[in-house]
């Protein structure tokens, strides 16, 4: 089951998710105003451009995307300098700006899950595996870079 549910298919069964509850209970509003719609928009915009980076740089070194497969390279520089998962991390900040464009609890709800599922579930899987294949050279990259943020 662990190698069907990838993270891109997470992100967006949250995401429909969210979109889904939002129109069955009317959302419960998050902020009064505008505030959540502009803090939305910047979140979502900055998390597809930290993800789309992020693979980018998965891409131009040639090393395996796929979570459950074995990488070919370590990749600490570009957005994996400030965090061990800039991916992961993007999807949150879409998920959570979407929450906040609809301004809805539920999204806040479902976003948090997202994170809790990645940072238990995925990352600690691919911790283990980076930490067989790299060794010291993995080991010294956690020791100064988060995994978050």
């Amino acid at each position: 089951m662990q190698q069907n549910l990838l993270p891109p298919r997470l992100f967006q069964i949250g995401l429909i998710l969210m979109v889904v509850l939002d129109l069955m209970l009317g959302g419960r509003p998050v902020f009064a105003g505008g505030i959540s719609l502009v803090a939305g928009i910047i979140l979502i915009l900055a998390g597809i451009g930290i993800t789309i980076g992020g693979a980018g740089q998965f891409s131009r070194v040639k090393t395996n995307i796929n979570t459950f497969y074995k990488p070919d390279h370590l990749v600490t520089d570009g957005f994996f300098r400030w965090s061990r998962n800039p991916m992961y991390l993007g999807f949150a900040m879409v998920l959570t700006g979407a929450a906040l464009v609809l301004n809805s609890w539920e999204g806040l709800i479902i976003a948090t899950g997202f994170v809790i599922i990645a940072d238990r579930w995925y990352i600690g899987f691919e911790e283990a595996v980076m930490t067989e294949t790299f060794g010291e050279a993995y080991k010294a990259y956690c020791r100064t870079t988060r995994r978050w943020l």
